[in-house]
């Protein structure tokens, strides 16, 4: 893997090794893609204050995460059908940020279901929520978060509709995948990948199938979410929740300060500054826009997590600085996965610290509780 130097590099080798479908699902965004590029391109135009001659010989990346240690100010972020990435995506994933000392989040989209992934890896993970109209069903994955011992809950607050995501649609993106010729003719020459999802234990939604009526034969997944994905889902509803799960709660999707604010009064422990890596509602503001003014808002009453557009340790290092406790990577590793499986996640992680400490050295400062709007060039 020498010759894989940053983010990019493992885009294009997945992007070669998985099928278009899959990649597609992890790399594309909702109708004309604004606020998914927005993500990027807003992150890129915030510029550093280079700083010299500076004693930056005992640079620490280490922080705290929702009151747990963690080895640098990241965490990946849910992320369904990483079994359809590579083979038990959704383990390796796991396996490669408890290595690095970093929190996994696990989607309810899932291939490998709570337990599956509980039974493999050796600490406590990340679960997250999306509430669909069968509530019952909704207590009882709850319920088997809390046996798993997850230690928080991520519940998604931005899909109740699904933004139209194109090229998902024109792919036929189905799980498990429909056998069409073009399907067929694309996974014939991905053997690799053939083989390590074949020999994966599931090729199915591992939380749902067995659990959820209706989700035995779900083909089309747009067509199936958006007609069980509760649309009535509100404020009263997270009071529900916290009255089942006893850990730590996480709001992901917040893109408002009024929302912000409401966040607040649920009692959870942190907010995800987040547009669904622009796959909801297009033409929404990038994260990173909105982020200042969500932390001036409620940034010393919550802890603001920031998701949306990290390619690199300098994004970490921008949303920092604009008052992120910590950061959610969402494609980036899952381009390490599709890659590489494990050793690809773990590049991307290394990857991403690697570039963060430079950017730390270069900007004059030693640690993450150093990093505010003071290393930006304003």
């Amino acid at each position: 893997m020498k010759h894989i130097t940053c983010i990019e590099d493992l885009r294009q080798v997945h992007k070669r090794k998985v099928p278009k479908a899959f990649f597609d699902y992890a790399d594309r965004g909702s109708y004309a893609e604004e606020t998914l590029r927005a993500n990027r391109e807003d992150l890129q135009q915030i510029k550093f204050r280079q700083r010299i001659l500076v004693d930056v010989s005992k640079r620490d990346l280490s922080t705290t995460i929702l009151g747990e240690p963690a080895s640098l100010p990241l965490m990946l972020a849910p992320i369904g059908l990483l079994g359809m990435q590579s083979g038990d995506g959704e383990i390796h994933a796991c396996r490669a940020a408890q290595a690095a000392g970093i929190p996994f989040t696990l989607s309810t989209m899932s291939i490998c279901s709570i337990e599956d992934v509980a039974a493999n890896v050796d600490k406590p993970f990340w679960f997250q929520l999306y509430v669909m109209k069968d509530r019952g069903f909704i207590k009882a994955l709850i319920e088997r978060a809390i046996a798993a011992k997850c230690s928080a809950l991520v519940l998604t607050v931005d899909l109740q509709v699904i933004g139209q995501r194109h090229q998902d649609i024109k792919n036929g993106m189905t799980v498990p995948p429909e056998w069409t010729l073009s399907k067929f003719l694309d996974f014939a020459s991905k053997p690799a990948w053939v083989s390590g999802v074949l020999r994966g234990k599931r090729r199915t939604f591992g939380n749902l199938v067995g659990h959820l009526k209706g989700t035995d034969d779900i083909t089309a997944l747009s067509t199936w979410t958006s007609s069980q994905f509760d649309t009535s889902l509100n404020w009263k509803d997270v009071d529900w929740i916290r009255s089942i799960w006893p850990g730590k709660l996480v709001l992901k999707g917040i893109l408002d300060v009024e929302d912000a604010e409401e966040a607040v009064k649920t009692g959870a422990q942190a907010l995800v500054a987040s547009n669904h890596g622009g796959r909801q509602l297009d033409g929404a503001p990038s994260s990173i826009e909105v982020l200042p003014e969500i932390v001036d808002a409620v940034g010393s009453r919550i802890e603001v997590l920031f998701d949306g557009g990290i390619r690199s340790g300098q994004d970490v290092m921008r949303a920092l600085a604009l008052g992120a406790k910590s950061c959610m990577i969402g494609r980036a590793f899952v381009h390490g996965l599709g890659a590489f499986g494990e050793a690809g996640v773990t590049k991307a992680i290394d990857i991403i610290r690697n570039e963060l400490s430079v950017t730390m050295g270069l900007c004059g400062v030693n640690t993450i509780a150093e990093i505010d709007e003071h290393v930006l060039a304003v």
